[in-house]
């Protein structure tokens, strides 16, 4: 019993020591806390500031209102943000406008009037170039077409009237001229044939007319030398097909003859349409810039473009019943390829050279013709006015030979 006592005891005197330790530590850590919380005031008189966790940064000193710190806070918090897409959008933004089609309508039978002109659509379109007191604009065909008048709105709001210099319906293509005074840049052609499928572009337009003027929608070229087919003369045939560049940057009704630019800030191709089926999304369309200049260097020019022209009326072989590819056309059971002519024009290049209506042409200077839209290809984008082209074709079952010299004059 005696060692037992006597070590209860001990544990006892043990047990004490420790809470008193225990008791007097807790004392300290509270005696502390009261101390640090008590000099934070002085800390801030002396300008020791605490390190502030959201903006990194230390509050502002001195006896600012809460007003100004807080201004002083969001000063340092905002950042500039500068980067290719920044830098290009900045060097092309200004030369991309708009443009308003304004058309007559009637006045009805009932009236007296001669009718009033009202907004017919909106477009867009990229200010190329300044010379003379005159601006120059390449925008879409589609945009300009069927206007007696017609607006530009420059990037600072201001509308000036533009004349159409020229239009063409095979390209898309058309230049209008404004007056100088108020246009603070013009784009920079780059060039369309270097370009790489992926590489990032820009499109800057008016989709949906002024309310969302100078729209900037980014994304990549998705395609490269795509063909469109496309019916000119709504008649349900296609008549030519579009060598366009395909790119998922969103492209809207009003974005039309706005400028696609790579992230150098040039224009590297004209924005002309978009695929809107329901399946379909993020299919935009441009027409490359290194096919659109010579176009556009002829519409400032002259007015109108400087074709290569035949003087002929065409059909493709593919397009007419077998029974009269024998029975008119007289052609040979492996040949059902090529354009046959319904009408040669009187004193045409075309008749010049002997070329006469039922004549079937299978090549144009050695190279093979499928069908009338390769043969406008090869006059169009091959040849130059002036220039001799070989035709070879077939009359009454039998192949031939002819030379033709090219006109520019009318279009078939």
């Amino acid at each position: 019993m005696g060692y037992y006592d006597d070590h209860s005891q001990n544990r006892y005197r043990e047990q004490r020591g420790r809470s008193g330790i225990f008791i007097a530590s807790l004392v300290g850590a509270i005696l502390g806390a009261m101390l640090v919380i008590l000099s934070i005031p002085t800390l801030s008189n002396h300008g020791i500031l605490p390190y502030n966790i959201e903006t990194g940064q230390q509050p502002a000193v001195g006896n600012k209102s809460d007003d100004s710190q807080k201004n002083a806070v969001q000063r340092q918090i905002s950042y500039d943000v500068q980067t290719d897409t920044t830098a290009a959008v900045e060097k092309a933004a200004d030369a991309v406008v708009g443009i308003t089609n304004i058309q007559t309508q009637s006045a009805g039978f009932w009236s007296s009037g001669a009718g009033s002109e009202q907004e017919a659509g909106t477009g867009s379109g990229v200010i190329y170039k300044k010379e003379g007191g005159t601006a120059f604009v390449v925008t879409n065909h589609h945009v300009v077409e069927g206007a007696s008048k017609l607006e530009v709105s420059l990037a600072d709001g201001t509308k000036v009237p533009a004349k159409l210099l020229g239009s063409d319906m095979w390209t898309d293509l058309a230049v209008l001229s404004i007056d100088d005074a108020n246009v603070k840049k013009t784009a920079e052609f780059g060039d369309s044939d270097s370009l790489k499928l992926g590489e990032p572009v820009i499109a800057i337009g008016n989709p949906l007319g002024p309310t969302f003027s100078g729209s900037v929608t980014q994304g990549i070229i998705s395609g490269l030398k795509r063909t469109i087919p496309m019916d000119i003369n709504q008649d349900g045939v296609v008549d030519w097909q579009s060598d366009v560049l395909q790119t998922d940057a969103a492209i809207n009704p009003g974005n039309s003859g706005g400028a696609l630019i790579n992230m150098a800030g040039q224009v590297v191709g004209i924005n002309s349409m978009k695929i809107s089926q329901e399946a379909v999304e993020g299919i935009g369309l441009s027409i490359p810039i290194n096919s659109a200049k010579p176009i556009i260097n002829d519409l400032e020019s002259y007015g109108s473009v400087k074709r290569p022209y035949l003087g002929v009326d065409l059909q493709s072989v593919e397009e007419i019943p077998a029974y009269y590819q024998q029975q008119a056309l007289h052609l040979p059971h492996d040949i059902n390829y090529g354009v046959a002519i319904r009408q040669v024009v009187p004193g045409s290049p075309a008749d010049v050279a002997g070329l006469k209506a039922l004549d079937v042409i299978i090549e144009l200077d050695d190279n093979k013709i499928n069908d009338v839209i390769e043969l406008r290809k090869h006059l169009y984008q091959e040849k130059k006015v002036g220039e001799q082209m070989k035709v070879t074709f077939y009359r009454g079952g039998k192949k031939q030979e002819t030379s033709v010299k090219l006109a520019s004059e009318g279009m078939q």
